[in-house]
């Protein structure tokens, strides 16, 4: 019996080992953990149950059958962050530069498939040279398999990828099925084409971070939600966010204790619009004085930076922010930032997040581009997925509220539950300038006049209590008193009951 057990011993040692000692010196090298201690740091110390250790590929094409590893480049299993399940699965660079093999593919299945019975979040390291080119097409169908998992869990469980070194080909559309996508600097790059493909076809001259870096798709395309420093800070980050999330579309979101009083007041927020309706101020600090011990998990910090989306805790519970920020584009909306909105919002009311909005929008952004580019279907998006929310839906609007942005920043008319709008609020068609000079065209000689007329359309609307008088704002409050209003109302509409028409789904203007 002695033996039989030395012998297991020897061979998960041997496993654990991935593609030798010598590739894991080259793996630190880089920079980069390697697959199990990436898993080691993500899961709480001790808690990590591994599956299929000893599974290896059938591959018998260019000499295969004499090159085998035990677990064939992928590790997977169960284990916890912060008491809570997950499910996650790490490529292993060490074997087969972390390539996709049909079995590869099986494991990866089969964890998902667990996370989805146990109704827990799964969790995806990538780093992986793509398809086992010896495979050939076995390779190729268990990708689509995996992308097919991918879609039957998207909206049931958290799915969160971490690209933590090169994802390339058609294996970067798995990370873009899931719901969040972390990326290294430096480390870690996602492209359907590689740079010689694209020097090939185009004749662009591309650097692979240039293409497809953590800083390309954390800025410019959006593909990533956020970049850290290394493996180690990117680890860290993911426990905070996975603490946010719910396990599942049924669980209710996590609750946890806190210090900060429901009822506390804050009275800076008193002065934080400034007099000048023209100068800005940061969204971040509304937010911050407003939730919980002030921790904001902002996602997409670096791109579309004229929304802000993000979790944080209301009353200990988690809740889902979108704020416009004045600091830049004045806040507009464009094509970018509804993208963002619109693709957070959704994934809020997938898992029964509720939503609370802060409102400063002076309208779309004009021009050619915005237009060219699609910015009527794009901004679409945002009404479409507020309107189809059925979750809690609390909004303030702090300032300006203009024309269709009005509408589409979760207003009362997309069954808003509660609509609140500080005494600094402007709610109107547009600005008083605009509107002056399209009412009193005739008049846009006299300066004398349209001062007058400026004043009289400011007197008008340039306040809150218009829209109340309509109903379409529950109240104007103070801003020192946002944190209690927003808490209570969230604890009435805790057990809210809301159910769309039935379909077999909608169709969003993609």
């Amino acid at each position: 019996m002695k033996e039989i057990l030395e012998r297991l011993e020897a061979k998960r040692e041997e496993a654990r080992l991935g593609g030798g000692q010598k590739r894991i010196d080259a793996q630190h090298a880089r920079g980069k953990l390697t697959a199990r201690e990436r898993i080691e740091l993500l899961v709480d110390e001790g808690s990590f149950e591994e599956f299929d250790m000893f599974k290896d590929h059938r591959c018998t094409d260019f000499g295969m059958e004499k090159t085998k590893f035990a677990g064939d480049g992928v590790v997977i299993g169960a284990g916890t962050v912060n008491g809570r399940p997950i499910y996650v699965y790490s490529q292993d660079f060490t074997v087969f530069g972390g390539s996709l093999s049909e079995t590869h593919a099986e494991k990866i299945l089969k964890i998902m498939d667990m996370a989805m019975k146990a109704g827990a979040p799964c969790i995806g390291i990538n780093d992986s040279g793509g398809a086992r080119i010896q495979e050939g097409v076995a390779a190729l169908g268990g990708y689509a398999d995996v992308f097919q998992q991918n879609v039957l869990a998207s909206g049931v469980i958290p799915q969160i990828s971490m690209v933590m070194g090169p994802c390339a080909g058609g294996a970067v559309y798995s990370p873009a099925i899931t719901d969040f996508i972390f990326m290294v600097k430096d480390t870690s790059y996602m492209f359907v084409t590689g740079p010689d493909v694209v020097k090939t076809v185009t004749n662009e001259v591309v650097t692979q971070e240039e293409l497809g870096g953590a800083k390309t798709h954390t800025t410019k395309s959006g593909v990533a939600d956020k970049a850290f420093e290394n493996d180690v800070q990117a680890l860290e980050q993911l426990r905070r966010l996975i603490d946010f999330l719910p396990l599942n579309n049924r669980s209710g979101v996590p609750e946890r204790p806190t210090f900060d009083k429901p009822d506390r007041e804050e009275i800076s927020l008193d002065n934080v619009i400034p007099s000048n309706p023209n100068k800005p101020y940061d969204m971040h600090e509304v937010i911050s004085k407003v939730v919980d011990e002030g921790d904001f998990f902002e996602i997409m910090p670096d791109h579309a930076a004229n929304i802000l989306v993000g979790f944080a805790r209301m009353d200990g519970k988690t809740v889902g922010l979108v704020a416009n920020q004045p600091m830049v584009l004045a806040g507009c909306l464009d094509i970018d930032s509804s993208k963002k909105a619109a693709r957070f919002v959704r994934f809020c009311d997938a898992f029964s997040i509720p939503i609370v909005t802060f409102v400063d929008v002076p309208g779309f952004l004009p021009g050619t581009a915005q237009e060219y580019g699609g910015i009527i279907k794009h901004g679409a998006k945002l009404l479409y997925a507020y309107a189809e929310a059925t979750v809690p839906k609390i909004t303030v609007i702090t300032r300006k509220a203009y024309g269709g942005a009005y509408d589409v920043m979760a207003s009362k008319h997309l069954r808003g539950d509660l609509n609140y709008a500080w005494p600094t609020a402007e709610i109107a068609v547009m600005g008083s300038k605009g509107a002056v000079e399209i009412l009193y065209r005739n008049e846009r000689d006299d300066p004398e006049k349209i001062s007058e007329r400026t004043k009289e359309y400011e007197d008008l609307f340039a306040n809150p209590f218009v829209a109340a008088q309509r109903g379409y704002l529950d109240d104007v409050i103070m801003p020192h008193g946002t944190r209690r209003r927003l808490i209570h109302g969230l604890r009435r509409l805790e057990n809210k009951q809301l159910e769309n028409p039935w379909r077999k789904h909608g169709n969003i203007p993609l």
